[in-house]
Parts: structure tokens; C-alpha cells; sequence
């Protein structure tokens, strides 16, 4: 496999030692490294992290899930340990097939797993949609910091009053292959402002910059033009499986305009779910947060075998208003 992430090494953010680890060959041959976590018969959550960053960021997830559930993390292609693709090889399809891949290789047979999702995570659930795989592998699943289509245009990285501007301004940064440079204080800020809310912790920039600087410049680039022209929105629309969504209501990356759609078009959704001042990286911003959604499907809809999912299992916090599409809209404070 490819060279080790870079990751913090001590503290909460620090990865897990996993339980195994294995390798999972997609559809067209590339190598995917995988990690589970937690006791085997537990049940099972499968995370899929997003753009420039890789099983490290679940650091503080897993830990908060892995006592009692069973956790599959895995490096997109390109990321983290698993080899860069060719150019062809970089698709909501080819993201589609790695995730149906990691679920037959890391689940047992007539094993279901509730399905989260960072960022591109979230898209690759809802790019494997359509599949007959996910649709008997997956129990539910939660889309965190994500959006469908229109990334360019809606980002507020760049905060131009022009769309068009806006709109060419976001492009060049996700298809940019520039450098990112050394980790100093001044990248370290650049980072902070563009992914994560203004409260955040030195330590979780730090955690994120490392796993984000780590990220090749030509898997950040190729992957960062699939996201410029992403349109997954008949994906979200055909995702018939119990739903939430996640978002900071600071997110400059993909703001919560993305996530209220997403609960507009979603068929079977659960709840909307605004973490106040909270920016992209919501898993090392407040993994309470979203590990407690997470536990929740788990709760209600992965049930023992000869029982029935009530879809009524409680949440831990109160719906404050209608979402779109007349799910129900929370709000939690962070931890």
C-alpha cells in the first residue's frame, strides 16, 4: 500500500490502533485500505471520509463509537493509504463502486451497517444510491457537511458579492494544484477560516492540518475537479433509506443552503441537524455530535434478527422547527 497518513500521533485525534485491517479491490482493480474497529458482533457503522483527507479524521468517532459498535473506515483512493487512481479513475461512479466494495469485503454475509459520510463521503452515499448493494448493505445513514450539486456557486470560502465570480473563484481553488506548503501558524489560520467554525481548537486545526497537508497535490486536484462539477442530486433523491443530515451553520465549504436541500429531495428523511458555529470538519469540531446521531440509527433502525426497527427511537434532541420536505429540523450546541 502507499506511505502511512499523516496524522497527529497522541491525544483524542490520534487514529486508533485497529482491530484488523485488510485491503478491498474495487471494481476497476484499485486498492482501497480499510480498518475495523470494535468487537466483530457488535453493529455495525461504515464512515467514508472526504476530499484531502482519510481514515485519520474519524479519529474521534471511532473512539467514541468503537466500545460497542463495530466500525469500518476506509481511504478513499488516493488518500491516505490507498494508491492514487489514473485520471479515468476519478468519478462519483468510481467513488459508488469503492464504497459497495468495502461494504462486501468488510461486512459478513446479510450484515447491514448504518452509513456516514464527511463531505465527498456523503456524496459517495449518495453516488452508490442506484446500487442493489447498498441498497441490501445499508440500514440508514447520515450525510454530514455535504451537498449535492452547485458547490462552486454556493461555497462562501471566497465571500464575493458577484456569482459568477464567486462561482470562478471556488473553482479555481478545488481544481488548484498548487502546493499547500509546510504547516506554519499563517497555514494553519488559511486552514482554520476555509474548513472549521471560529471556536475551534488549536489542537483540532492541528489534527486537520496534518491530515489535510498530507493529502497529494494531484489527488487534491483531480478529486478537487469532480466536486467543482458535482451533480448528485437524482442520487439523493433515489437514496430510499432512513436519513439524517448534519451541518455547522459556519460552514464556508459547503453551507447549510446544501444540507436544507438535501432534506428537501431526500425520500425517506429523518431530521436536519444545525451544530451552532460549527464549520466543515463537524466529526473533529464535535464528534459527540455526530458519533450521538450515528448511535441513534444504530438504535433505530439496526435491530437483532426476528425483531422490527420501531423508526421512533428518541433522538436526544428536540425539534425546534419543519425542515423542508417536512422532516424535522434540530439544533444542537457543541460539546
Amino acid at each position: 500500500m502507499s506511505r502511512r497518513p499523516a496524522h497527529v500521533t497522541s491525544g483524542p485525534y490520534a487514529p486508533p490502533v485497529p482491530r484488523r485491517t485488510l485491503t478491498v479491490t474495487s471494481a476497476d482493480g484499485a486498492r482501497l485500505y480499510a480498518e475495523v474497529h470494535g468487537p466483530q458482533d457488535a453493529p455495525a457503522v461504515v464512515l467514508a471520509h472526504g476530499w484531502t483527507c482519510s481514515t485519520a479524521f474519524w479519529a474521534p468517532v471511532v473512539r467514541a463509537l468503537a466500545e460497542d459498535h463495530k466500525v469500518v473506515v476506509y481511504d478513499q483512493r488516493g488518500h491516505g493509504r490507498s494508491p492514487a487512481a489514473p485520471p479515468a479513475g476519478h468519478s462519483t461512479g468510481a467513488l459508488a463502486d469503492d464504497l459497495v466494495a468495502v461494504l462486501e469485503a468488510a461486512l459478513e454475509p446479510g450484515e447491514r451497517a448504518v452509513l456516514g459520510g464527511h463531505s465527498m463521503g456523503g456524496m459517495t452515499i449518495m453516488a452508490a444510491s442506484g446500487r442493489p448493494e447498498l441498497r441490501a448493505r445499508a440500514a440508514a445513514a447520515l450525510l454530514c457537511s455535504t451537498g449535492s450539486a452547485d458547490l462552486a456557486a454556493e461555497s462562501r470560502v471566497f465571500p464575493l458579492r458577484s456569482p459568477r465570480g464567486r462561482h470562478r473563484a471556488h473553482r479555481l481553488l478545488l481544481r488548484s494544484r498548487a502546493p499547500l506548503g509546510p504547516q506554519s501558524p499563517l497555514t494553519r489560520r488559511v486552514l482554520k477560516y476555509a474548513t472549521m467554525g471560529p471556536g475551534a481548537s488549536a489542537a483540532e486545526v492541528a489534527a486537520c492540518a496534518r491530515i489535510v497537508h498530507g493529502c497529494p497535490a494531484g489527488v487534491r486536484a483531480r478529486w478537487g475537479a469532480v466536486l467543482a462539477g458535482v451533480e448528485l442530486t437524482g442520487g439523493a433523491g433515489g437514496l430510499e433509506l432512513p436519513t439524517e443530515v448534519l451541518v455547522g451553520t459556519a460552514d464556508r465549504l459547503t453551507p447549510p443552503v446544501q444540507a436544507r436541500r438535501l432534506a428537501s429531495v431526500l425520500p425517506d428523511f429523518r431530521g436536519l441537524t444545525e451544530l451552532p458555529g460549527l464549520g466543515h470538519m463537524t466529526p473533529v469540531e464535535d464528534p459527540a455530535a455526530v458519533a450521538g446521531r450515528l448511535r441513534a440509527l444504530v438504535r433505530a433502525h439496526l435491530h437483532p434478527t426476528g425483531t422490527e426497527p420501531t423508526g421512533t427511537e428518541p433522538t436526544g434532541t428536540e425539534p425546534t422547527d419543519t425542515a423542508p420536505g417536512g422532516g424535522r429540523q434540530t439544533k444542537e450546541s457543541t460539546a
